[in-house]
């Protein structure tokens, strides 16, 4: 079967060849990859932006994904993955509304705490009540957040995991708190999937992605 679906996604820092480190980018290939979809990837590099790349997504933001070959190109994640959904909804990634908000505010939390220059401005205990919250939720109900089954919250959730824990480690020298078991087996179970290893950016290119913004 051919690859009806095209999409625009980060090329990595400094090797525009490369597959970047966008955990948005990521979702969205997630949900093809866990779907069977055939889809073809145009690396966009973010800091030099083509103007074929500009006539497509004025804003100059990835991901953006076309379905049919034709001249529409959808953009934010969200949407992408509700389109997804919807065209293709074999097998469903749906997730149950009390699920839908799980884990929802670890990722600014993490972001805020990377960014933070005051080890006294309780970004790292946010973070931390964040992660407390997911790890009790895993526990009562996993492995994965929806329970035996992946769905799209996971695949949202795990490219965030993977850069929290490089970048954390990297410029804070700093990890998630080794009673939280759940976690690490959450991260284990979502990072060993064959759609995971096939879709993430290597090590490396998330850290100089984010060196800009750390290094202010």
């Amino acid at each position: 079967m051919s690859a009806a679906v095209e999409i625009c996604v980060k090329a990595a820092s400094g090797a525009p060849d490369i597959l970047g480190d966008c955990p948005f980018t990521q979702k969205v290939m997630l949900t093809l990859e866990e779907k069977k979809i055939p889809y073809t990837i145009k690396l966009v590099d973010l800091a030099n932006k083509q103007q074929w790349f500009l006539d497509l997504s004025p804003e100059g933001k990835v991901p953006i994904i076309n379905f049919d070959g034709g001249d529409k190109w959808v953009s934010d994640s969200d949407v992408i993955i509700n389109l997804i959904e919807e065209k293709y909804p074999v097998p469903s990634l749906v997730v149950p509304e009390e699920n839908a908000s799980v884990g929802s505010k670890i990722f600014s939390c993490f972001v805020k705490f990377l960014l933070s220059k005051d080890p006294t401005d309780g970004t790292e205990q946010a973070l931390l009540d964040e992660l407390h919250a997911f790890n009790q939720h895993l526990t009562n109900h996993g492995p994965y957040v929806n329970g035996s089954e992946i769905s799209a919250i996971d695949l949202n959730l795990a490219p965030k995991f993977y850069h929290l824990e490089i970048v954390l480690g990297h410029f804070k020298n700093w990890k998630i708190p080794e009673n939280l078991t759940s976690i690490y087996e959450y991260m284990k179970l979502v990072f060993n999937r064959d759609s995971f290893i096939k879709t993430k950016a290597a090590k490396e290119y998330v850290i100089a992605g984010w060196a800009p913004k750390v290094n202010v």
